[in-house]
């Protein structure tokens, strides 16, 4: 057992499996719903980029490479200055929603190299230039642009072209839990000489302004190379730091004269470092003061060209006469080689070293993602933030009617910059990869998204803060067996009690499913957008009026697949306790009224052999929406198997799904795609057989979906073909755009019109290399289609994976399909092995678009990677990367 797999030991024994230090501190707090407290509900405008140096955050704090406790009460996090920037460089910048032409994003260059899950040891990369930061042409440019043209990113305002910038490495290395070492070092990857300042920054979150702290925090002096953190819960810790050019205090207050033009009754305000450093304003003062609530050294470097200069600090809570002891450096060493120690371990063998790189990265940055979030919608709703009273309008507006929701913990987020809020469905994708890393938090995270202070008391689970009341697919329960097995397959038995307690909140989730998205009570389901932003040819969560309701393919689907869960689920939980066997037998009832329902309700379309949302209006025939998307596919995601062993086990079950099919076959019911292996195990899925090999002949085809680096959102066929239709007068149109979103549907922040998309091409994977390891070479279909070339479903599935790893993986001239037009950066020395995980991917040429490091459900090429490296034409699993878990716990 690895020294991290000893920790993560230790770790499993606690209410909360988390280390109390961590990546936590978010890279962006500004421009969020949470810091909203404007009269019309305009986050991005309330508290923009310009404000977050100046004014105190009321619900969290963000920083650069920063660390903070589980709380966020104490905070760590660097400043830079570049000597012609006009503020410190403190936290990630990125334009507003509507200041880009695709919406929010961020306009900077950093990397997640390295993280382990008890953050024993981290790395981390910024890239800063020397010259100014180009703040003002990036919003210029992105404010000329176009929905029709790309985004203008840093990369191409010329700023690193010379190399005339730094690279900031920021490394964490633990003792012990409460003891860390901090490195950073700076690179100046230019020919010439060049200056920098550089602010290892401690400082309090903000409680006392508006949480009525009992007493508050404090940062107070003890010598030239010592400060003590005194907080009334944590206690006292100590920031030990080299000798430095300065050492300057302030208070973490709003400047009330740059807001809100009311003067400061003190000059050490939040941005005091800024004014001090840059203009030298109130240096003195800032100098003299030997306590405060934020605290900085300051280092004042000159760098020779291609030279790298180091600084040293060290948090921890011991009083330490000697805090640098000789040879200090080799805890960084240690942990290095501990982690290395650890992905060797979970990771396979005899990995091609590019892919492995990507893996170790992928979960790196999912592991950094780790954030404190809090939030109490009550609180928000009835009180101001200091600058903006409590107003009437909130009380009816955005989540006005989820005031139980009061969140106050560690979350695995998309990413540390374009999310920093969580997501329900993201964050089942997330728990996939992080089970590899971390099972133990994994299952955490699965189980707190359904605690009484996420769910709603009726069973709906919040889908993301800007409106937590839309709705995201119900992949929880598909997660939960995900983790479940990857984590059996390591320990050799499965946590039956985490099941359980996943099963008896999603049954009330399944509940609201059923009483509030179909409203028929036909079994053919609602759902609104479903994740899927701008799928459709209208916004599928706006009423287009009272007497139209739409039902919904893939609302259907995503319930037939929510059905099946939730039976293997019972499955498993009944063959140790057999008090779950009825509870089985109704969710097998309640899937074939589901395939029942998509089947033969009118959704399939018997000439384009593809499934279709239906919008019923009143007095009309029911409008079939002939758009050919992911929509249509999901009834892939709906398959299952039950193996003999558990019919021979629950015989109440067995017998009770026999009378079931009798009673409905002698009756000319429907039933679903059933089918028995030699072995007599049975397969369920949502799509008989024959359907299935039409969806897939969609599926593999070039025209269509199939793209160089995996299944687009939306079919190519509609670039030429644009789907319109015509309703209460008005023309709806929907056509394929491969990259970003030329809609405003969502801010125009995100497209499913044609791009690659990670989580969906994760489930279609999955779900064919379930069929393959049912139906083996019995079943095979053209792939691509129209090549010739017969392909049994577990290859399919392999060939799908290599597409989608392609997007991540050098070419023969070292490029990456995802970095597009800036390759030519990541082909510079020292660039060559960073990677970034996009949001989604360009449906033709595989560039990376939307958020830049939405390293969260990205991960999943990590898993992918494994899969592929076990396969070995094998085709033998049916759950994803079982035999790969397998192999390489066996390892551990």
């Amino acid at each position: 057992m690895t020294a991290e797999h000893q920790r993560l030991s230790v770790n499993a024994q606690k209410p909360i499996p988390l280390e109390q230090w961590g990546p936590y501190l978010s890279e962006r707090q500004w421009g969020t719903v949470r810091e909203d407290y404007s009269t019309n509900s305009d986050a991005w405008n309330y508290f923009p980029f310009n404000h977050s140096h100046c004014r105190a955050y009321r619900w969290g704090e963000d920083g650069l490479a920063g660390i903070c406790d589980f709380f966020g009460n104490l905070c760590f996090g660097i400043a830079l200055w570049n000597g012609k920037d006009r503020i410190l460089k403190e936290r990630l910048f990125g334009v507003g929603n509507n200041e880009g032409n695709h919406g929010e994003d961020v306009k900077e260059l950093y990397y997640h190299l390295d993280n382990m899950p008890t953050h024993y040891y981290m790395e981390y990369l910024y890239k800063y230039p020397q010259q100014a930061f180009p703040y003002e042409d990036l919003l210029e440019q992105n404010g000329k642009r176009s929905k029709q043209e790309p985004e203008y990113e840093i990369l191409d305002t010329g700023i690193f072209d010379n190399n005339e910038y730094f690279d900031v490495k920021v490394t964490y290395a633990k003792q012990s839990a409460k003891d860390i070492f901090i490195k950073m070092d700076i690179t100046n990857r230019a020919g010439k000489p060049a200056p920098i300042t550089v602010l290892p920054t401690l400082w309090f979150y903000n409680r006392w302004a508006y949480a009525g702290m009992e007493v508050k925090p404090e940062i107070k002096y003890l010598n030239k190379n010592a400060v003590q953190a005194s907080h009334y819960k944590l206690g006292n810790y100590y920031l030990y730091f080299q000798n430095a050019d300065d050492c300057l205090f302030t208070e973490n207050e709003t400047n009330t004269e740059k807001v809100n033009q009311t003067p400061n009754t003190t000059v050490f305000v939040k941005d005091a470092f800024h004014d001090a450093i840059i203009e030298g304003k109130n240096l003195q003062a800032l100098r003299d003061k030997k306590t405060g609530t934020k605290f900085s050294p300051v280092y004042k470097l000159k760098i020779p060209a291609g030279a790298t200069k180091t600084i040293y600090c060290r948090f921890t809570d011991q009083l330490a006469d000697k805090p640098f002891d000789r040879g200090f450096e080799k805890v960084f060493v240690t942990r290095k080689n501990e982690a290395n120690d650890f992905y060797a371990a979970i990771l396979p063998a005899g990995m091609d070293e590019d892919m492995a790189k990507i893996q170790r990265q992928a979960l790196a940055g999912l592991l950094w993602s780790k954030q404190y979030y809090h939030f109490d919608v009550e609180r928000w709703l009835t009180t101001g933030d200091g600058i903006t009273p409590a107003n009437a309008g909130k009380q009816s507006g955005r989540n006005h009617d989820w005031k139980h929701l009061k969140n106050q913990d560690v979350i695995s987020m998309p990413d540390k910059w374009e999310y920093p809020w969580y997501a329900a469905w993201d964050l089942a994708f997330h728990c996939i990869s992080m089970a590899v890393a971390d099972p133990c938090f994994a299952k955490n995270q699965l189980l707190l998204i359904m605690r009484e202070w996420y769910m709603k008391p009726d069973g709906q689970l919040p889908a993301y803060e800007w409106n937590f009341s839309d709705v995201n697919p119900p992949v929880q329960g598909w997660a939960a067996m995900q983790v479940y097995y990857i984590e059996k397959k390591r320990d050799g038995k499965g946590d039956i009690i985490f099941l359980k307690k996943v099963f008896q909140k999603l049954l009330i989730n399944f509940t609201w499913w059923m009483n509030r998205k179909d409203v028929s009570g036909n079994n053919l389901f609602e759902g609104g957008f479903l994740g899927l932003d701008n799928i459709g040819v209208f916004n599928r969560s706006s009423q287009l009026g009272s007497d139209m309701q739409l039902e919904q393919a893939d609302g259907t689907s995503w319930m037939g697949m929510y059905a099946l869960n939730m039976l293997d689920m019972a499955l498993e939980i009944a063959v140790h306790d057999i008090a779950f066997e009825d509870t089985a037998t109704k969710f097998f009832e309640q899937f074939v009224l589901i395939a029942e329902a998509i089947n033969e309700h009118g959704l399939w379309n018997e000439e384009d052999k593809f499934f279709y949302d239906i919008l019923s209006i009143a007095g009309s025939e029911p409008l079939q929406l002939r758009i050919q998307s992911i929509v249509g596919l999901t009834t892939l995601f709906a398959v299952s198997t039950i193996e003999k062993k558990v019919f021979d086990k629950l015989t109440d079950f067995k017998k009770r799904i026999g009378w079931f099919e009798n009673y409905r076959k002698k009756n000319g019911k429907f039933w679903p795609n059933e089918e028995r292996s030699d072995g007599e195990a049975m397969l369920l899925s949502l799509v008989p057989r024959e359907r299935l090999v039409y969806l897939l002949e969609h599926l593999l085809n070039e025209n269509e979906f199939l793209s160089e680096g995996g299944i687009r959102a939306l079919s190519k066929h509609h670039e030429k073909n644009p789907y319109s239709v015509t309703i209460s007068g008005i023309n709806y149109t929907a056509q394929y755009d491969p990259g970003d979103s030329t809609s405003d549907f969502y801010g125009g922040n995100s497209n499913w019109r044609g791009p690659v998309w990670m989580p969906i091409n994760y489930l279609i994977i999955q779900s064919i290399r379930r069929y393959g390891a049912f139906y083996g070479d019995d079943l095979k279909v053209e792939c691509p289609t129209g090549s010739g070339i017969q392909l049994s479903l577990g290859e399919v599935a392999d060939e799908l994976t290599k597409r989608v790893i392609s997007i991540f993986k050098k070419d023969e001239e070292g490029k990456r399909k995802l970095f597009g037009t800036h390759n030519w950066f990541y082909q510079k020395p020292g660039n060559e092995n960073l990677v970034l995980f996009y949001e989604y991917f360009h449906g033709d040429d595989g560039n990376g678009l939307g958020a830049s490091h939405q390293t969260g459900w990205t991960s999943l090429v990590a898993e992918l990677i494994n899969e592929l490296h076990h396969s070995n034409g094998k085709h033998k699993t049916g759950l994803a990367s079982e035999a790969a878990t397998a192999e390489r716990e066996t390892a551990v």
